[in-house]
């Protein structure tokens, strides 16, 4: 097997030793950094985003896997860097104001860098002053929004209605997810997406940043 494969397996497995081993070997090898990130850390992470919704892997082995792509990610970062790779986009994410659930919103992130984004998160209970300032700063394609309290999800529309006023709603696509929510009400307030788990809101991403 090539040590690409074997990077891929050690991602999937969650053997953080491996895939740094590994990593480092393909470097010495001179493979090219964008192909140790393309065909070794992010295919082993697709395999656990797949897996993962078809209910063959659960949270925790996600984590897991998550820490090991870390890990090779970290040794990849400045030859990635001097390469000047260009990712598919950048989001903003934060669960909105009230509310401190982030495991989604993690996990979210996770599989948004295992598949090559600059990801920004915010953390929990993110204001709308807060979202807005970020998107200044920043400039993302995308903003992803979370909440997982039905007394917090009145937030949203409000945090779409601020980047409105201030005259950026047409340079960000914006997504929604969390345990009350629907597609239904992401289109009723305004929202381009809602991804029902980390995978799904992988492929939107991947599908806002294109349209």
């Amino acid at each position: 097997m090539s040590l690409l494969t074997d990077i891929a397996d050690a991602i999937y497995d969650g053997d953080l030793d491996t895939v740094v081993a590994q990593t480092n070997s393909a470097i010495q090898n001179e493979t090219p950094a964008l192909e140790i990130l393309e065909k070794g850390l992010m295919a082993g992470m697709d395999r656990v985003g797949q897996d993962f919704k078809a209910g063959d892997l659960f949270i925790p082995e996600v984590l897991i896997a998550s820490r090991a792509m870390q890990a090779g990610m970290e040794i990849l970062k400045p030859l990635l860097v001097t390469q000047k790779i260009k990712s598919p986009g950048k989001i903003i994410l934060g669960t909105v104001q009230g509310d401190l659930h982030d495991i989604g919103k993690n996990l979210v992130a996770i599989m948004l860098q295992g598949a090559g984004f600059e990801v920004i998160d915010l953390g929990v209970d993110v204001s709308k002053e807060v979202f807005l300032k970020a998107i200044i700063e920043n400039k993302p394609n995308l903003v992803g929004m979370s909440s997982l309290l039905t007394t917090t999800m009145p937030q949203m529309p409000e945090i779409i209605e601020t980047i409105k006023q201030a005259g950026l709603r047409d340079h960000v696509k914006i997504m929604v997810g969390g345990a009350p929510l629907n597609e239904n009400y992401a289109q009723k307030i305004g929202a381009d997406g809602y991804a029902q788990n980390s995978s799904i809101a992988v492929e939107l991403a991947k599908s806002l940043i294109n349209t």
